[in-house]
């Protein structure tokens, strides 16, 4: 990825300098298993901690070779004594090193991008619960529906985030696990012990089954996982984005001190952090259909996935990371624009309380059909005529005022009943007032 969307903590662990790292202690761990097994000679596993690669030196390898693992041994042999250095990748395969270190790689990954989405909940909550009796013009078909709360529309992105969580957190889980069964994956010159080894000092489990390489499905669950978290987040960016027009004015995403918006146009505040987070959001999902390709392999293994993962598997994750920290930025210093939300809601005259209006002429006895019939015609009068107003027209209307009075109809125009349940929701939900914390 380049640097522009990357943020340092995920560019220095997908670094080759860090990668080669993590096949040496992998390589450095499985002398330590052999040599618990007594298979090897006391003592080298202690020298071979001093062992250390140089990704220079394994590229220069690599030129000869056109093998990185080659190379990367190579490269370790010239810092060990050779009488040690030949225990290094002992029964083991390349596949055996370069799945197991992009399994560590892909889990310390995801828990950055899992700490991104806990921080980007923690900012919608407090803004969620701020603004949980804001009332916002709510749309359906890009239309005006009816009134809702702001605070509800932030709290289904917080609750879609912690689906979001589960997901990845599953996800982690599968793609967290070690490989080390050998060329074909039936530990012919490698017993089990070796893996368990390994995989206890890492923290993670032994694949339960593998052929020279873990299965891919478990990268695609990955993929899958990250793809679906862009598309909230482009969801989210989208939402502020319409509500940003100038015809809408409802929010605003931050305008930095001396930000320009346009080079032609001085005037523009353009939505530009939400316009790259949904353009970036494209570019994560593109990743799903080469990562299911990759699922399928020749026999026990051929080598088509490995060129695909060295791009996507670290872009993913370094994108998710940077989306999470652009929308949470987003969303921290957004502008909130409660009175024009109110002047929204009023704009079309009152329209927006039709369902009212129908349903308490049904309550007071006149059938559904008829009172459909009443309330749309004076909806239609107005959309085409202007003035007089909804309300002021269906105050007029004989067969609505023998069953509804001035005051009962001038209740059915409020925004506080479209606010009623919504603590009730809240609590459904688990959204709490974060200052309410110990």
């Amino acid at each position: 990825m380049i640097g522009r969307y990357a943020r340092p903590t995920m560019q220095k662990l997908w670094s080759d300098d860090n990668r080669y790292q993590r096949w040496l202690e992998i390589e450095q761990l499985a002398v330590e298993a052999w040599e618990a097994l007594g298979a090897i000679p006391d003592g080298v596993a202690h020298r071979l901690a001093a062992a250390s690669v140089n990704a220079e030196r394994v590229d220069a390898y690599e030129l000869q070779y056109h093998h990185d693992v080659l190379a990367f041994l190579s490269a370790v042999s010239e810092t060990v004594a050779p009488q040690d250095a030949k225990y290094l990748h002992f029964g083991m395969t390349s596949s055996d090193v370069v799945d197991t270190a992009l399994a560590t790689l892909l889990h310390e990954a995801l828990g950055i991008v899992l700490a991104g989405i806990d921080a980007l909940r923690g900012t919608l909550r407090e803004l969620a619960w701020a603004h949980r009796y804001t009332a916002i013009m709510g749309r359906t078909h890009g239309m005006h529906a009816e009134p809702t709360s702001f605070g509800l529309k932030l709290a289904l992105w917080w609750l879609a985030l912690g689906r979001d969580q589960e997901r990845l957190g599953r996800a982690r889980a599968a793609v967290g696990v070690v490989k080390l069964s050998g060329a074909v994956g039936n530990y012919a010159n490698i017993p089990p012990f070796v893996e368990s080894y390994v995989a206890k000092k890492l923290g993670l489990e032994p694949a339960p089954l593998a052929t020279q390489v873990l299965p891919r499905d478990r990268h695609a669950e990955v993929l899958t996982a990250l793809a679906i978290l862009a598309s909230g987040l482009d969801a989210m960016a989208t939402e502020i984005r319409h509500l940003q027009r100038t015809e809408v004015g409802e929010l605003e995403e931050p305008f930095a001190a001396g930000q320009r918006g346009s080079s032609a146009m001085p005037h523009k505040r353009n939505p530009v952090k939400c316009e790259q987070i949904s353009g970036l959001a494209r570019v994560l999902r593109g990743y799903v259909v080469p990562g299911l390709e990759d699922i399928v392999l020749w026999h026990e293994r051929d080598i088509s996935h490995s060129s695909v993962e060295r791009v996507i598997l670290p872009d993913a994750t370094i994108l998710a990371d940077y989306l999470l920290q652009a929308m949470n930025t987003v969303v921290s210093g957004l502008t909130v624009r409660g009175d024009r939300m109110q002047e929204n809601i009023q704009a079309t005259g009152g329209l927006v309380f039709s369902q009212k209006v129908l349903l308490a002429l049904v309550e007071a006895g006149m059938t559904r059909e008829a009172a459909y019939k009443v309330v749309q015609g004076h909806a239609m009068d107005f959309l085409s005529r202007g003035s007089p107003s909804f309300s002021a027209r269906l105050s007029r209307d004989p067969e609505v005022t023998a069953l509804i009075d001035a005051e009962r109809l001038a209740q059915l125009f409020r925004v506080e009943p479209y606010l009623t349940h919504v603590d009730e929701m809240f609590r459904r939900i688990g959204i709490e007032d974060g200052t309410a914390k110990p």
